[in-house]
């Protein structure tokens, strides 16, 4: 190594710890996540705690009559439990460890709260630096499906009746909710219009394909029980005909329609926050699959790509590695600004290809399948786009040389996805596509096979599947989850790479890496499928080198090589046989283009 030190070379004593190269997550929605830290969070899992004055945290809890003790982000605590029939004790603490806040820290009992519920709770914080008092409220929301929301809200310096006034009329946004972790039951407009009264809310669920509405927001939209199921999603009604509030896939787009646009300003806030947060888990470069979902505006990603990604490329704001792909009804876009800038943009930006959707997700009952769901023997999940359509989209896209990716959760969907691949590469010939399945998560007996024969890129996020495996259990029986779901080790003969998915569920690399390794859902003592637990040199090939491959940056990224960017991530570790045997370990330093950018 020492005939390689020359004038300019950083030598850096790394003490023994393990280095890898810099993680690629082959799939998020990076501006979506940096956004929901500026929004309420409803998810119990832990995000990168955003600084004050904003949101602290928003968790669904399920009671079940019986105590429970939750930790989340800002070290929020909670208590719930029974005490006679509709008698409820409660206690919130919240604690904050910041540089501008030492401790918030709220502690306080309710007693005999009321079904459909609220109250507000004080809470003080005291700055470390002047000991000056301000105010922030906590507000505790019990539903009819015994259910809790928590939120602790700072309101910095205004008073009450200002936020009162402020937020009267305005959009209240937030997602990240997840049904499975409270029994399945989906929620309702009544659960949050009390708490709702002069607000139209819209709270989207974790993965993006169901989201919550008040009544307020379904009035705006003007859903009624006259408002049909558009072409690719669906209106939840209740037994006699009226709008729950649920709407899923290409339905949102009913109330996505009517929210005001998020500022330029806000995304690029989101952009920083988002790049922050990926280095913090090793995370130096990311395939983007933008703001674009069914129901929401094919124009966000290009809107995005103008007002925060170039901006950010010009402005030297940029701190990983982008790689973007766009909605494919606008491939012709993508093929002129291609042939005017090339694929590279800069050593931050590239333009990587195209996107389209085959279904929806299996939480929200919109995965198409082969088999109707067990807990909705009627359905057997949603095609959210015409297949000619899709098929001619796809042809057209090829034949311009860009790269396509579509997402596919169900067995039904992957097949339809593979044929029609097939079809594509009979049509406009052999070449080097890698096209790419996004999420692949169900497949049928035989299908594996067909990835490899087509070099079809299996791009999986393994973190997925602790929340599923119940959920899959329950949705589609014993059987048939156990015996094509989430099948890492037989996709390794293709191309598989791994991702997360943020903000679905937290980008991080090492949980993933874990959970491919082991595949134990939490409660569970054994691994779910044991057969496709996969190793670690497998694990992490899937998030470096065969990720790059799988958006065709392998010249660049992937691995630490001769000519590649010196991007790389120092473990905490000191020996592969503990991180082999445990797959435990946790990011110390991140550095890109050999500079170190976290911490």
């Amino acid at each position: 190594m020492q005939d390689l030190v020359g004038h300019g070379t950083e030598v850096l004593n790394l003490e023994g710890k393990a280095v890898v190269p810099g993680f690629i997550d082959s799939h998020v929605h990076l501006l979506w996540g940096g956004l929901q830290t500026l929004q309420c969070a409803l998810a119990p899992m832990p995000l990168a705690p955003p600084p004050l004055p904003t949101l602290l945290s928003v968790v669904w809890l399920s009671s079940e009559l019986e105590e429970m003790n939750t930790r989340l982000q800002f070290d929020i605590d909670v208590w719930l439990c029974s005490f006679k029939l509709r008698d409820y004790v409660l206690g919130v603490r919240v604690t904050s460890h910041s540089s501008d806040c030492r401790k918030v820290e709220l502690f306080k009992h309710v007693h005999r709260l009321s079904f459909l519920h609220h109250v507000k709770l004080g809470l003080h914080q005291k700055s470390n630096k002047d000991g000056i008092l301000t105010w922030h409220w906590a507000y505790v929301f019990l539903t009819d499906g015994m259910k809790a929301i928590v939120a602790a809200i700072d309101l910095n310096s205004k008073s009450e009746d200002e936020i009162e006034d402020l937020k009267h009329g305005s959009w209240l946004l937030g997602g990240g909710w997840n049904n499975d972790l409270w029994g399945g039951e989906f929620p309702m407009a009544s659960w949050i219009d009390d708490v709702t009264p002069h607000n139209p809310a819209w709270l989207s669920r974790m993965d993006g394909h169901m989201g919550l509405a008040n009544s307020m927001a379904l009035k705006i939209a003007a859903i009624t029980n006259n408002t049909g199921d558009p072409e690719g999603g669906g209106v939840v009604r209740s037994t006699d005909g009226e709008p729950t509030g649920l709407l899923i896939d290409s339905a949102m787009k009913l109330v996505l329609s009517c929210i005001p646009e998020v500022s330029i300003d806000e995304r690029r806030e989101a952009l920083v926050r988002a790049s922050n947060h990926a280095l913090m888990r090793g995370v130096t470069t990311v395939v983007d699959f933008g703001r674009y979902l069914p129901g929401t505006s094919a124009e966000h990603p290009w809107e995005d790509f103008s007002e925060v990604y170039r901006w950010a490329d010009i402005s030297g704001q940029m701190k990983i590695r982008v790689c973007l792909f766009f909605p494919m009804n606008t491939w012709s876009q993508l093929q002129g600004l291609i042939h005017e800038k090339g694929r590279k943009l800069s050593q931050w930006l590239y333009l990587g290809g195209v996107k389209a959707f085959a279904d929806g997700s299996l939480g929200s009952n919109s995965a198409l399948f082969y088999e109707p769901y067990v807990d909705d023997p009627q359905n057997f999940g949603l095609q959210v786009m015409d297949m000619e359509s899709l098929f001619n989209m796809t042809v057209e896209s090829d034949k311009s040389g860009l790269q396509v990716a579509i997402h596919a959760i169900g067995d039904r969907a992957n097949d339809l996805i593979l044929d029609m691949y097939e079809s594509v590469v009979a049509k406009n010939g052999m070449r080097d596509r890698r096209f790419r399945i996004e999420h692949a998560q169900h497949l049928a007996p035989g299908t594996v096979g067909r990835f490899r024969e087509g070099g079809v890129v299996a791009s999986m996020q393994p973190d997925h599947l602790p929340g599923d495996a119940d959920s899959a259990i329950r949705k589609l029986g014993a059987e048939r989850a156990q015996r094509g779901s989430y099948l890492f080790r037989s996709l390794l003969a293709g191309n598989l790479s791994f991702g997360s998915d943020w903000p679905v569920v937290e980008i991080n690399p090492l949980s993933s890496i874990k959970t491919a390794m082991t595949r134990i859902p939490p409660g569970w003592e054994n691994a779910w499928i044991p057969s496709e637990c996969i190793s670690l040199s497998d694990a992490l090939n899937a998030y470096t080198i065969s990720a790059a491959r799988a958006c065709f940056l392998d010249e660049e990224v992937g691995s630490l090589s001769p000519g590649k960017f010196a991007d790389f991530v120092v473990l905490s570790t000191e020996s592969w046989d503990e991180l082999m045997a445990e797959g435990s370990a946790s990011v110390k330093a991140s550095y890109v283009g050999g500079v170190q950018a976290y911490p």
